[in-house]
């Protein structure tokens, strides 16, 4: 990376894939998803689909989004109705 390039960074949501390995996409980017065996694969991966969603958009003259605020996520446990 030069001094000069910008780093964006955006918010990818990993999901298991029911046939194995983990599926990752992009919710400021519709349409860029990719998949891996791993979770270091789909994380990976999905750094590339990035950059290929990112190129397509700029070609297209399309506003690429700018970097998404950091989030935290967590699983929260609620009693069923019953």
């Amino acid at each position: 990376m030069t001094p000069q390039e910008t780093v964006l960074t955006y918010n990818v949501i990993f999901e298991p894939a029911e046939e194995g390995g983990y599926i990752a996409f992009v919710p400021s980017i519709p349409g860029c998803m990719t998949q891996g065996e791993t979770f270091e694969e789909a994380k990976e991966n999905v750094k590339d689909a990035i950059k290929g969603c990112l190129a397509v958009m700029r070609d297209e003259g399309v506003e690429v989004p700018k970097s998404d605020k950091e989030q935290i996520t967590a699983f929260v446990a609620v009693p069923a109705f019953g």
